[in-house]
């Protein structure tokens, strides 16, 4: 059995999509950030952290966004979400997700100019590729949760970061996507 604990917006957007992707049966568990339920006891029984997502795989918790996105992916191989069988691929989905979660997600705390400057990385980086790997993975999901955080706080123009648009509404095209943004947007966005 598995269960998401999720806040509506927050990173644990990410393997929410990737839930919806595989199409596995799951529980979802919304959490209030205004009523502060990742701080209740029950929940740091889980996540010491208080930290959203959470994955309960049979009653054991995992944490982390890139964690819980590679832990879906291998368990479900059948919804592609990494290419079977290919080091290559899985290393450079590793790579994408560290520079997602260490740079892209941390600098938000640092400033509009330094945001702008880390999301032109991201920009070449991603190329004129249609997804990161070559193909739609769990890189391109992770990816997709920031870029739509940003896309909507700071409504870039297009021509800003051309390849990250393009992605965007790439991702925003995917049943699974929209399917999880309409439910979190029904719940409510309580964003810090």
């Amino acid at each position: 059995m598995l269960t998401l604990y999720f806040a509506p917006g927050s990173s644990s957007m990410a393997p929410h999509i990737a839930l919806h992707e595989i199409g596995a049966p799951f529980e979802a568990k919304s959490l209030s950030f205004a009523k502060k339920e990742q701080r209740a006891l029950a929940y740091l029984a889980l996540n010491p952290e208080g930290k959203v997502p959470t994955l309960l795989i049979d009653g054991r918790p995992l944490t982390e966004v890139a964690a819980i996105l590679f832990y879906l992916a291998k368990r479900f191989p059948e919804a592609e979400l990494l290419p079977p069988g290919d080091l290559d691929a899985e290393a450079r989905a590793l790579s994408w997700m560290s520079f997602i979660a260490s740079t892209i997600h941390s600098a938000r705390h640092q400033g509009a100019d330094h945001v702008r400057a880390v999301w032109a990385v991201a920009d070449g980086r991603l190329g004129a590729h249609d997804w990161a790997l070559g193909r739609y993975s769990i890189a391109d999901i992770h990816l997709f949760r920031l870029y739509w955080r940003f896309a909507n706080a700071f409504h870039p123009a297009p021509d800003a970061f051309p390849n990250l648009a393009a992605h965007y509404h790439r991702m925003m095209a995917r049943p699974a996507v929209r399917k999880t943004c309409a439910i979190e947007a029904a719940i409510g966005y309580e964003l810090p």
